[in-house]
């Protein structure tokens, strides 16, 4: 069984330091310090590669935030000063994905870099940020999944659970189960393909899109707060779309020679 010791790391009078922002700035550290470790092994300029880092993050975090924010207009509209409000979660990884990519093909255009190659360099980091990122989602006690009596059950403070399942104590912790597939995710793109797909840019890449984006899809299916498209949820939508992007890609990659 787990249950979150809460969210706040420290607390200095006013300032508190939450475990979110902590797990992502390490998640940020350390795929910026194995992608920065990949461009030199490369020949490419590390210097560049960390500019379009930063940028992307950047960019990354408030296409999150907006793409969560846009999905919870509702609420957001009536609480507008908790649109800044990151530190108590709401980031979605999708619409940090599409910024991020959006930041990194302008500034590759303006420094004269390689596209794929830069993306190939950077996502397997990218991958180990999201396995290390969705902890914080443990001690905020959100993106639970549906109630469960599996031994690894997750308890839910009665404050963090909704309404229609507030007589249910324990949850599918699906922050568990994307961070272990974004941990094999990584381990697939870092010693296994990232050499192999070398001379095929954007191959990394778009593994890296297929392979996430699977995993993904089911454990989206177990979550209980997932952001809708009419009838679907968002995240599978997407996720189906990047898979059959992924797939398409690598097929016509396999018919080149």
């Amino acid at each position: 069984m787990f249950t979150s010791p809460g969210a706040i790391a420290l607390q200095f009078g006013p300032l508190a330091i939450r475990w979110y922002g902590i797990l992502i700035a390490t998640g940020v550290l350390l795929g910026t310090t194995l992608a920065h470790r990949e461009a030199i092994r490369r020949g490419q300029d590390p210097d560049k590669l960390l500019n379009t880092i930063v940028l992307a993050v950047l960019v990354a975090l408030v296409g999150a935030r907006l793409y969560y924010v846009l999905f919870n207009w509702e609420y957001y509209a009536a609480n507008p000063a908790k649109i800044v409000a990151v530190w108590e979660g709401g980031l979605a990884i999708h619409g940090g994905l599409i910024a991020g990519a959006l930041a990194t093909i302008l500034y590759c255009r303006y420094a004269g870099l390689s596209l794929p190659v830069t993306m190939d360099i950077m996502v397997p980091g990218v991958a180990i940020g999201q396995a290390i990122g969705r902890w914080g989602n443990f001690f905020n006690q959100e993106a639970f999944g549906v109630p469960t009596t599996l031994p690894w059950k997750l308890y839910i403070d009665p404050a963090h659970r909704p309404p229609h399942l507030a007589g249910f104590e324990y949850f599918h912790p699906t922050f568990l189960y994307e961070s272990l597939w974004n941990l094999l995710v990584f381990a697939i793109l870092w010693f296994s393909l990232r050499k192999r797909l070398q001379s095929r840019p954007g191959a990394l890449t778009l593994c890296y899109l297929g392979l996430y984006s699977i995993g993904r899809f089911f454990v989206e299916g177990l979550r209980i707060d997932s952001l809708m498209m009419g009838s679907f949820r968002a995240a599978q939508v997407v996720s189906l779309l990047l898979v059959a992007a992924s797939g398409f890609g690598l097929l016509l990659m396999a018919r080149r020679k």
